[in-house]
């Protein structure tokens, strides 16, 4: 399966992080710049203004590595999901698409907090409770894992939504602190669940092994 370029020279690429599917810019790829791809495994494009191929890094060295890589219907758009290295812009930002028109929270709750409680090890911040946290150690972390989870099975058995959501965001938090604390990130655990549960690419086919 190839793109139709026969239909088409130059095809649009939309580009993808992916980590947190962000939409980091569109650009446009012809064969060549296509067959480049595959041989790298870095994104390449075709560029319109300078009649000549792209390779994205080359210059600013903010390179995208390509992780995936997928085709429309129509075999004419191309969907490229990358590990991206500083800014995909070349105004410095991280993503082209920042003229907000209509507001859409795209957060990824869980990335964030990762990057903060890696922030606060980095650079302390004075009455802090994660970097109290970080600072008592590991027996002080499982401590309060195991007290946020003994209080997540309570709410759920008095069956209150809103104190088991609450628990359960708690419980999350200090898990990700021990994680911190311990070097496991958020990659290996989805890493992990991927293995264990065959999760295919963006196609979120589940086939459960064993007794999952």
């Amino acid at each position: 399966m190839k793109p139709d370029f026969k239909k088409m020279a130059l095809i649009p690429a939309i580009v993808q992080d992916y980590k947190t599917n962000e939409v980091l810019m569109l650009a446009y790829v012809n064969e060549e710049a296509y067959q480049r791809m595959l041989e790298t495994k870095q994104t390449c494009f075709y560029s319109r203004s300078r009649n000549e191929l792209w390779h994205k890094g080359e210059t600013s060295g903010h390179f995208q590595n390509i992780k995936g890589m997928y085709l429309d219907c129509d075999l004419d758009t191309l969907l490229i999901y990358v590990e991206q290295i500083g800014a995909a812009c070349h105004t410095g930002a991280y993503s082209c698409f920042f003229n907000e028109i209509m507001p859409y929270d795209n957060t990824n709750i869980f990335r964030s907090l990762e990057t903060l409680i890696e922030d606060r090890k980095l650079n302390p911040v004075e009455k802090s409770y994660t970097n109290y946290l970080l600072d008592q150690g590991v027996d002080k972390i499982c401590k309060k894992v195991g007290e946020e989870a003994s209080e997540t099975i309570i709410a759920a058995k008095n069956t209150n939504k809103d104190e088991l959501v609450g628990e359960i965001s708690d419980l999350f938090y200090h898990v990700f602190v021990l994680m911190n604390n311990q070097g496991v990130t958020l990659d290996d655990i989805e890493n992990k669940l991927k293995a264990r549960h065959k999760i295919t690419g963006n196609k979120k086919d589940f086939h459960t092994r064993g007794n999952y």
